[in-house]
């Protein structure tokens, strides 16, 4: 199984569209860990897929057929809607910073308790959180 790519990851500044095309793909080419699928298209997928203004089983769609991120995320803007360099900061500043104090809290430091990270300061939020269960140094966002 391979993991998918930091929800940090950006295209044309836009924090996690990155992952949420990876994860597409590995789970395509049964190459994704059982443990996302229930998650699919759901939670941050579907919130992303709300900013652009697609559909999430289009999207896969597409996906399928599509090599590139670059194409994928043009064929998103085509499709839906190009975020304007305002919405992508709002949605990377609310995105990079879920879990800490917020609603996420809770389901934040329940996850952390699951994957042996009770004691991890440096997992502040749902970003944090990710990075460090798929073995990544979580890069906290500026004021988290």
């Amino acid at each position: 199984m391979k993991l998918p790519r930091s929800p940090h990851e950006t295209i044309h500044g836009l924090v996690y569209f990155p992952r949420m095309v990876e994860k597409i793909r590995l789970h395509a080419a049964g190459e994704l860990g059982a443990d996302y699928a229930p998650n699919l298209g759901k939670g941050f997928d579907l919130r992303c897929c709300s900013l652009l203004s697609v559909n999430y089983e289009e999207l896969v769609g597409a996906v399928g057929s599509i090599l590139s991120d670059e194409e994928v995320w043009n064929w998103a803007c085509k499709q839906g809607v190009t975020p304007t360099e305002e919405q992508i900061e709002v949605w990377n500043g609310y995105m990079t910073r879920r879990g800490w104090n917020d609603d996420l809290v809770e389901t934040l430091e329940r996850r952390k308790k699951e994957g042996g990270f009770e004691s991890r300061k440096d997992i502040q939020t749902m970003f944090d959180y990710i990075d460090a269960d798929e073995g990544r140094t979580p890069r906290q966002a500026p004021g988290a």
